[in-house]
């Protein structure tokens, strides 16, 4: 852990001298245009003027729509990543890298230094009429190792092919997504599009968390991930979608199976499951999804056991003079074929004040049956758990294409007193983590 935490704080520093340096070189660049001038207030004026400017991927309607895979997020969101012109393409960077030190308490806790990233590139051009759409997402989180980092009561995929992750969270696959896409006019407000990654995104389930602004300051993921957006990182997905004005009907078939425990391939298995997804943008600063799809055989250790997933989100975006306030709820339920049906709930939001304080909050409720493994007296049980997080980011530096910063989030539990005996009466989690994003 030592050697990673090392690792880490290198490729976070080498981060930050990059950044520094383009500082000083990107002025010299004929051939690329940066949409920001200045470190200030204004700077995110002109970045949300230029992605405000481009259209969208799939429809006629501003990019600043668009979150992961096809999804949408209120208009109104901030612009944060590096915009550029090059020749015919329009681009855009963002990514960010998390050296954490993660504290997990009570008897079935762990203590772990851990580092998340992820680089994501975007570019679209004109293509005859339409518009055609380039996407790629990279993560070192494999390199964590293949049993991630500590979360108590965080469940899902196996880090070995033998075992459920239990309190934990496994790290993303290496490539989370490489896609492409091409839109094209039906009249002046409508379109048809069509979607494939290898990686890629379903159309199931709001915008995954590191995506969305009311989410992707906190480091943890949501205990909910598997209820609502587990299915971000498909190998295999073709979706097929129209928008008209402020709507978006889409469908997906895709390989149902999660990720395996090799986290550098590149998986390819039938695309055996289906999904549908509407989504409503009744003004800038809204968005509304709901979705329903059929998962077969998701998991690798029940490969039996089919899913109906249906979920349902409302994501609102406020700003006012330089600040900038995110709030979404959503809910999930999971339908095991054969197995029971269990709900998880979600309200998270996040205030960006100025340039420097973000804060962010989480409520969840879940309903786990995965908490033991088989043999156990308690297998098969279902327990709910309920999960209050609390957390800021401090921005103390910034460059002009990176800012850095430093944050905790501290987090509480409310669960069965059957579960003491397991997980202590009170336990509390926290992480410190240091950060550089790309901005």
């Amino acid at each position: 852990m030592k050697k990673y935490g090392i690792f880490s704080a290198l490729l976070a520093l080498s981060i930050i001298l990059s950044a520094h340096a383009q500082e000083h070189d990107h002025h010299s660049s004929d051939k690329d245009t940066h949409s920001k001038t200045t470190p200030s207030s204004q700077t995110t004026h002109d970045m949300e003027s230029m992605q405000h400017a481009m259209r969208g991927f799939y429809g006629a309607y501003p990019m600043s729509r668009e979150a992961s895979g096809t999804s949408w997020q209120p208009e109104a969101t901030p612009a944060d990543g590096i915009h550029t012109n090059m020749g015919e393409w329009s681009t855009m960077w963002h990514g960010f890298i998390n050296a954490i030190y993660d504290h997990q308490g009570g008897p079935r806790g762990d203590s772990q230094t851990i580092s998340q990233s992820m680089l994501m590139g975007m570019g679209q051009r004109s293509l005859g009429e339409g518009t055609l759409g380039l996407r790629g997402m990279i993560s070192l989180d494999p390199m964590m190792g293949k049993r991630g980092y500590p979360l108590l009561f965080q469940t899902g995929e196996t880090a070995d092919g033998e075992n459920h992750l239990v309190d934990r969270q496994h790290p993303h696959d290496f490539f989370m997504e490489l896609a492409v896409s091409y839109s094209h006019p039906i009249t002046s407000d409508s379109s048809a599009f069509i979607y494939a990654g290898l990686p890629g995104e379903p159309a199931l389930g709001p915008p995954a968390f590191m995506h969305r602004f009311s989410g992707m300051e906190n480091p943890e993921a949501p205990l909910t991930h598997h209820w609502l957006d587990s299915t971000h990182i498909t190998f295999g997905v073709v979706t097929l979608g129209a928008t008209w004005h402020t709507v978006k009907l889409e469908g997906s078939v895709f390989n149902g199976r999660e990720p395996d425990q090799y986290r550098y391939n590149i998986e390819t298995r039938e695309l055996d499951s289906a999904s549908a997804r509407l989504s409503w943008n009744p003004t800038p600063a809204w968005a509304l999804q709901i979705s329903h799809g059929r998962l077969e055989s998701p998991e690798l250790l029940e490969p039996e056991v089919s899913m109906k997933r249906t979920t349902a989100s409302a994501s609102y975006q406020h700003n006012w003079r330089a600040n900038q306030w995110q709030t979404m709820l959503a809910w999930g339920r999971n339908n095991k074929d054969p197995g029971i049906t269990t709900d998880g709930w979600l309200l998270e939001s996040a205030l960006r004040t100025g340039n420097q304080f973000t804060y962010f909050g989480r409520i969840e409720r879940v309903e786990n049956g995965e908490l033991f493994e088989h043999g156990d007296p308690m297998h098969g049980r279902v327990f709910k758990i309920n999960k209050v997080t609390l957390g800021t980011v401090y921005d103390f530096a910034r460059y002009t294409y990176a800012k850095i910063g430093v944050g905790a989030s501290v987090s509480r539990y409310v669960f069965p007193d059957d579960l003491n005996d397991y997980y202590g009466s009170n336990p509390t989690s926290y992480m410190l983590f240091l950060r550089a994003k790309l901005d």
